[in-house]
């Protein structure tokens, strides 16, 4: 496989001044690939963007069946990379075969499910809404308006490092923006440089088929933060889809801050997902249950935004802390994306094992010092409140098992909680209507409820909301899952009068 290590911008291929390079890196064989890539300079930074702008005005021209077609195409053209994409991305992630072929299953539904909305003009979403005149109310007469929503400008997209396809170069965000009529420059993520260069060749080859402007897509290529905050600073983008941490989240918006012309910044920052097992449920499910949270906490080897990572469990279900330490304790260790990311791992585990309140309940097989083995940890409802840092994500595969002793505790643990992405609540039927307060303080802490059952997995539909209170995400009324994901890219605008 051959990569020119080159960005794309506004159909051309270019390295830029810069002739500083870096390397996709192999977590396999913990080691970084062969092909350079040139780091980005602020010169294609703002050529990016300048194009873009120029490409907004003939795309949000076109009618929505026409943005749906091209929507279609580039899910025919990921597709049409074939194995060489697939191949390409175990490389620079070792995410096994079927993972990687379900996650590209999704990125092209995905983007099939916001074209099939276009197809329909945008009805499905009711963005428009319409109101007589009233030429004869007293005292004043009362005119015709009509609400309808327009593309808010050119989107800054940063890719994500644990979802090389979907949340990245041609996923969600990147979707949404374009089925609004916004055209996308994409800061690509250096985790995976080469799956980037091969999706950014599909929207090309799309690009040119259905006849679009050149400028609509650009792909920067770089591994330094200084190139994000010159893009998020260029006074033509109008909004920022994000996905990754807190810490570089707070940065960014430190940049957009300083902007004349504040814009909206939507970021998806991860969650600890907590999951509160009920006490006749704990007793007649426990073991089951327990073997299922290990399995979702161990899918994508811990590192899905939605992994389960505290578990609220009655201080007496023994069965289900018997059945979670047998569950984790065969669990093979693997590679986490980067090595920042297993750095940040190690530190957090670390701090849990030197925690005088903390007790490593299990700890997965070590096969490779440079893997991350599965742990679950374990601590009390009072010290788990107390301490702040144990209500922190760790971001691999990692759990905290908190015992409560009563619904006193469970309620305060709830209260404490900051704000999470999803949580799910495992009960009878009787046992979830006692708890209906319980369950309403929880829906103030999520945007996403989830009734016996684990929450990794996010279906792209309607009806999804993919987002929660901070810091969960930036904008707790926006979801980057799902169809009313290109709300986050359209603004309202009024129409008053008629024309005569």
């Amino acid at each position: 496989m051959v990569f020119s290590g080159l960005s794309y911008i506004a159909g051309d291929w270019q390295k830029g001044s810069s002739n500083e390079v870096f390397k996709g890196f192999c977590p396999g064989t913990n080691e970084y690939l062969p092909t350079a890539f040139y780091e980005s300079c602020e010169q294609l930074v703002h050529q990016a963007v300048m194009s873009a702008a120029a490409a907004f005005k003939p795309y949000r021209a076109i009618s929505n069946y026409q943005r749906g077609e091209f929507l279609n195409t580039i899910a025919d053209e990921i597709l049409a990379l074939g194995d060489e994409l697939i191949e390409t991305t175990m490389l620079e992630t070792n995410f096994p075969r079927q993972r990687l072929e379900g996650e590209r299953g999704r990125t092209v539904n995905q983007l099939r499910a916001f074209a099939e909305v276009l197809n329909q003009d945008l009805s499905p979403l009711h963005l428009t809404v319409s109101e007589e005149a009233e030429d004869d109310r007293q005292p004043i007469a009362k005119p015709k308006t009509r609400l309808t929503h327009i593309p808010i400008g050119v989107v800054a997209v940063f890719g994500a490092s644990n979802f090389p396809y979907a949340f990245s170069t041609l996923g969600g965000d990147t979707a949404a923006a374009l089925a609004a009529g916004c055209p996308v420059v994409v800061k690509a993520h250096p985790a995976h440089p080469a799956t980037n260069e091969l999706m950014t060749r599909a929207i090309d080859r799309a690009i040119k088929q259905c006849g679009m402007p050149s400028g609509l897509f650009s792909m920067l290529q770089g591994s330094q933060h200084l190139l994000s905050h010159q893009l998020v600073s260029e006074s033509n983008i109008k909004a920022v889809g994000f996905t990754g941490s807190l810490g570089a989240a707070s940065a960014l918006l430190d940049t957009i801050n300083q902007r004349v012309e504040k814009i909206p910044f939507y970021g998806e920052l991860g969650s600890v997902n907590p999951q509160i097992v009920l006490k006749q449920y704990a007793a007649q499910h426990g073991a089951a249950l327990a073997k299922q949270l290990v399995s979702s906490m161990v899918m994508g080897h811990g590192q899905f935004c939605t992994s389960p990572g505290v578990w609220l469990v009655p201080d007496d279900a023994h069965y289900f802390e018997q059945a979670a330490t047998g569950a984790v304790e065969p669990s093979p260790s693997d590679t986490l994306l980067t090595p920042s990311i297993q750095k940040a791992f190690k530190h957090a585990t670390a701090y849990l094992e030197a925690h005088p309140n903390v007790t490593l309940l299990a700890k997965g097989e070590q096969s490779k010092d440079y893997h991350a083995c599965v742990q679950l940890y374990a601590c009390a409802a009072r010290d788990f409140i107390d301490d702040t840092q144990l209500q922190e994500e760790v971001f691999g595969p990692c759990a905290m098992l908190v015992r409560y002793r009563n619904d006193e505790e469970l309620e305060q643990v709830v209260d404490v909680l900051a704000g999470q992405l999803t949580a799910s609540v495992y009960g009878e039927a009787s046992e979830l209507q006692q708890k209906s307060h319980l369950i309403d303080a929880l829906s103030y802490k999520v945007g996403r409820i989830i009734y016996n059952q684990a929450p990794t997995g996010v279906e792209v539909c309607m009806s999804m909301n993919h987002g929660g209170p901070f810091p969960s995400s930036t904008d707790v009324k926006s979801t980057s899952v799902g169809t009313r994901a290109l709300l986050r890219f359209l603004r309202p605008l009024c129409v008053q009068g008629q024309i005569l």
